[in-house]
């Protein structure tokens, strides 16, 4: 299910997490949205999209996309709101931070000692 590396210009997301902050709001729901608690989300989250793939095929996988996209993508979603609503609690620039952490990447993985071999850092040669 490899995509070609397409370019994203999308400015959507301050409009997104200000939409996932009014509707928290709307319901008082901050009060349970503690570091802990959103972490614990995005990990139950994760699960449940695993859960979407779990005894398939590569193949069964490519199909149960197809045929049913928005259970993956509701279980995205989900994911991603808690990245985005923890990120903002926390003060994180989450743009920044994956830049960071690209970069931190980038010097562990360097392209001539890893290209094409799916090897952690501390085991590459």
């Amino acid at each position: 299910m490899k995509k070609d590396i397409n370019k994203i210009n999308d400015d959507r997301f301050g409009e997104v997490v200000n939409k996932l902050l009014e509707f928290r709001h709307q319901r008082n729901w901050e009060q349970y949205h503690t570091p802990k608690n959103l972490s614990m989300g995005i990990s139950i989250e994760a699960s449940e999209l695993m859960q979407e793939f779990l005894w398939k095929t590569d193949e069964e996988v490519a199909q149960r996309i197809k045929e049913k996209p928005e259970n993956v993508a509701d279980e995205i979603a989900d994911i991603a709101s808690y990245v985005f609503l923890l990120s903002h609690d926390l003060g994180f620039d989450l743009f920044k931070e994956i830049e960071r952490k690209i970069e931190k990447n980038a010097k562990k993985y360097p392209v001539e000692k890893c290209y094409g071999i799916a090897t952690k850092y501390t085991e590459l040669k």
